[in-house]
């Protein structure tokens, strides 16, 4: 083989493996966590300290939302507790906002029927179905960011049990947890750095974040260091025994959900199955369900039809929904 063949053939190899050497630390420098972090710095160095005083908190809406939000929270039974749900869901949605979305589904849902000349159950139906699906994306939402701030929390105890056997203190180690662990208990974590660094006494930080996160393995390590901080001890291994009961928990947790997964299933089958059928039905032959909705003992059916669906429901629920 030729000589000058094999040559290029490695220059070109190098030559490629260079350039993707080279856009990649390219990328790094700009998009990287690390770069963003030091350029921030670097913002705020440039600007006297500026951005330094931003508030710690989430960023408030501003505009009109704002004044909704002012209003609604005092408005609304239970105002504050709606507010701080919509907070831990982790969408930047507000609570004007989910009532206005609410309201205006619901007004779809309510018109639709009336224009399409049915009976007014189901435009009642129709409100109600609609207007639930902001809370029910809001519920889901905040039960996926539950979870996975569980799934976190040991890893979370273990790396700062690590850091302070190391001989960090302990807000060094909260810091780390905050720096070097993805969202959402590395934004909770950096919050609960932040406050404290800024002046707020521990205690309140410590509470602020049981408050923000409604976990209780989160609860029973802000117990635990809030004691530790009055009568002493040593908080690295009381982080590793916290750390395997929440393991062991989520253990359990997981096999319970996979026994009860049928029965979740069963549930939503039989919860769509009569819509899906008489969605079919009236595809197929339109004059035989019209009954329902045209002779008053066929509407005294699907009300009893539907509160009876709906209790079945909540009790199916209460049966699989089992508490570990």
């Amino acid at each position: 083989m030729d000589s000058g063949y094999v040559l290029f053939a490695v220059l070109m190899f190098v030559a490629v493996v260079l350039a993707l050497e080279g856009g990649y630390q390219l990328w790094a420098s700009k998009r990287s966590g690390e770069a963003k972090r030091l350029a921030a710095r670097l913002r705020a160095l440039e600007s006297g300290g500026r951005e330094t005083m931003l508030s710690i908190e989430r960023a408030k809406p501003a505009g009109s939302w704002a004044w909704l939000d002012r209003h609604l929270t005092g408005w609304l039974p239970r105002g504050e507790q709606l507010a701080r749900y919509v907070s831990t869901s982790g969408t930047t949605r507000t609570v004007a906002q989910l009532v206005a979305s609410t309201v205006v589904l619901a007004s779809i849902g309510f018109l639709v029927p009336l224009l399409l000349a049915r009976p007014l159950i189901f435009s009642c139906l129709g409100a109600f179905l609609l207007a639930i699906v902001p809370w029910f994306r809001l519920a889901r939402q905040r039960t996926l960011r539950i979870r996975a701030f569980e799934k976190q929390i040991p890893e979370a105890l273990d790396l700062m049990s690590r850091a302070m056997r190391a001989g960090h203190a302990f807000p060094t180690a909260v810091q780390m947890v905050g720096e070097e662990m993805a969202d959402p208990i590395g934004l909770e974590f950096r919050t609960l750095f932040d406050e404290t660094n800024y002046g707020m006494p521990q205690q309140e930080a410590l509470v602020r974040l049981a408050e923000r996160v409604p976990v209780a393995d989160l609860g029973y390590f802000v117990v635990a260091v809030l004691i530790q901080r009055e009568s002493g001890g040593n908080l690295a291994e009381l982080l590793d025994n916290i750390a395997s009961i929440v393991r062991a928990r989520l253990k359990l947790l997981g096999s319970v959900r996979t026994l009860s997964a049928e029965g979740r299933l069963s549930a939503w089958i039989l919860l769509a199955l009569p819509f899906v059928t008489g969605a079919l039905i009236n595809i197929i032959t339109p004059q035989f369900m019209a009954v329902l909705w045209t002779d008053p003992i066929g509407l005294r059916l699907v009300g009893a039809a539907l509160v009876s669906m709906t209790l079945g429901v909540i009790w199916m629920r209460k049966i699989i929904q089992i508490r570990v």
